[in-house]
């Protein structure tokens, strides 16, 4: 991170505004980005923009390079002469705008964007001829496996009959040459999602604004990633897990959490120099500014729970690949900052490396409270500015509905903390405390700035269905709430 004092927001590009089920790469995006010009902001962090798979989780995305093609603004399209507005209206979009609906998204986004690849001229130029030598290493494989899964109503890859789950050449040359319209598709997509995303992280940059990514350690089950490059994956003889990712039980879980995701074979990874990772944190510098790497730790050392447990109860630690890792991030993200997500069990080892890297760590207030004036999260106990002070993330409950769940001892506490004397001032002390301790960056969710309720929460870990669906109401980030985050910045120097 570049060492100055600044702030920023954290939205998820799905949150923002839009006529059309979803925020998208439009005009809402830019004009986001105009107010936090506007309130003396220098962050734009974003959740993972990866395309989303069962439980709508950008955790879970079919690929860990790909974009999510929701995110394709329609108005841009329409402006391009690839589709006519009665087009548009004819779709239905959702009727909450403050929530999206996934399952009509999924039912008419693309027969829309279908539309748009029909009139598209984009073969010939030059432009998708450069987007497709820039994207070789995932491009073709991305797309064959999304035009597969489409053809196989949507069945997992381990689903498909065998000779395409062994990727048998005789197989994979029979269903290129059947699905080569719909394998254009999916590129067709990648090219408009990427091309609209570089023109707004070019205005975000111009105005001062950097973008902020998030990766996720692991990759899904369900991708192309896995599907391509099974030999890099604790996979058994029938491409199978054998292991999954997790995390073991503590204080907030008495089972843990599992995740499911295979784990790397990360031996096999080692013989070529981590080829695999190098190309995805190469893909990712050139789309983010700053990369947030999700579950830091488990690149030091990581739960591995068999296949067949339910739970993480029975998992066990492993090593990672620790340092041997972090200098091929080191080397394919040249020019990106990153950042190392050390929340969990932070062992002396995960310590270490994170001072040898020099990445800063992250910093939760809402972890502040619980206990007394000891607790490593509460300002006065950060040990340097390297590091990055949230509210809460996008796993946690937001600051209007934290306070309701708390201790009468511990909000007693974090009160006489706060200088406060009433709960509902607890959103903008903690604004306070951030934006005035000696932590380099300040992120806080748009959540928590708008001091909304548990019914904008974000994500409850561990569940399914309800997550990942809040969305901002038009205007809801106001005027007033711009100057007041202009105000915080011009006052604790950020």
């Amino acid at each position: 991170m570049k060492k100055k004092r600044a702030a920023g927001i954290l939205m998820p590009v799905s949150s923002l505004p839009s006529p059309y089920g979803i925020g998208t790469l439009g005009a809402n995006a830019y004009e986001f980005i105009d107010q936090l010009k506007q309130a003396g902001q220098s962050y734009w962090q974003v959740l993972p923009v990866g395309p989303t798979s069962f439980g709508d989780s950008p955790y879970q995305s079919f690929s860990a390079f790909a974009g999510n093609p929701y995110f394709i603004d329609l108005d841009i399209l329409k402006e391009e002469g690839l589709l006519l507005q009665e087009e548009i209206d004819a779709y239905r979009w959702g009727d909450d705008e403050e929530n999206v609906d996934y399952a009509i998204l999924y039912d008419n986004r693309f027969p829309l964007l279908h539309k748009a690849y029909e009139r598209s001229g984009h073969q010939g130029s030059a432009d998708f001829a450069l987007f497709e030598q820039e994207s070789k290493y995932w491009l073709e494989d991305y797309s064959f496996y999304m035009a597969l899964k489409f053809y196989f109503q949507g069945k997992e890859w381990s689903l498909w009959e065998k000779e395409l789950r062994f990727r048998k050449k005789d197989a994979l040359q029979k269903y290129r040459q059947l699905l080569g319209e719909e394998i254009g598709f999916w590129k067709f997509c990648q090219y408009h999602f990427f091309k609209q995303w570089k023109k707004l992280k070019k205005y975000a940059n111009d105005n001062g604004i950097r973008i902020i990514g998030d990766i996720p350690l692991y990759v899904a089950l369900d991708s192309a990633d896995v599907w391509t490059h099974s030999d890099l994956f604790e996979l058994d003889e029938r491409r199978k897990p054998i292991h999954v990712a997790g995390v073991p039980p503590d204080i907030f879980s008495e089972d843990g959490q599992r995740w499911g995701n295979p784990l790397y074979r990360w031996k096999r990874m080692r013989k070529d120099n981590y080829h695999w990772w190098y190309q995805r944190m190469k893909a990712n510098a050139g789309l983010y500014d700053v990369i947030r790497i999700d579950h830091f730790i488990g690149i030091v050392h990581y739960w591995s729970i068999p296949a067949s447990c339910p739970t993480a109860v029975e998992g066990e630690w492993r090593k990672g690949p620790g340092k041997k890792l972090t200098k091929v991030i080191r080397k394919a993200t040249k020019g990106s900052d990153i950042i190392a997500e050390d929340l969990g069990i932070v062992s002396p080892a995960v310590r270490k490396l994170i001072t040898e890297t020099g990445w800063p760590g992250m910093k939760i207030l809402q972890f502040a409270f619980d206990g007394d004036a000891e607790n490593e999260y509460l300002p006065h106990k950060f040990e340097n500015s390297n590091c990055l002070v949230y509210g809460g993330t996008h796993d946690n409950q937001t600051l209007m509905g934290y306070y309701g769940d708390k201790k009468k001892k511990d909000l007693k506490f974090l009160m006489n903390y706060l200088h406060i004397k009433h709960v509902e001032q607890i959103p903008k002390a903690m604004l306070r405390a951030a934006y005035g301790s000696i932590a380099d960056t300040v992120i806080f969710q748009m959540q928590d700035i708008l001091e909304l309720d548990d019914a904008a929460r974000m994500n409850e870990p561990s569940t399914v269905g309800k997550n990942w669906r809040w969305r901002m109401k038009p205007g809801a980030f106001t005027e007033k709430d711009v100057k007041r985050l202009k105000k915080y910045c011009k006052t604790y120097g950020r």
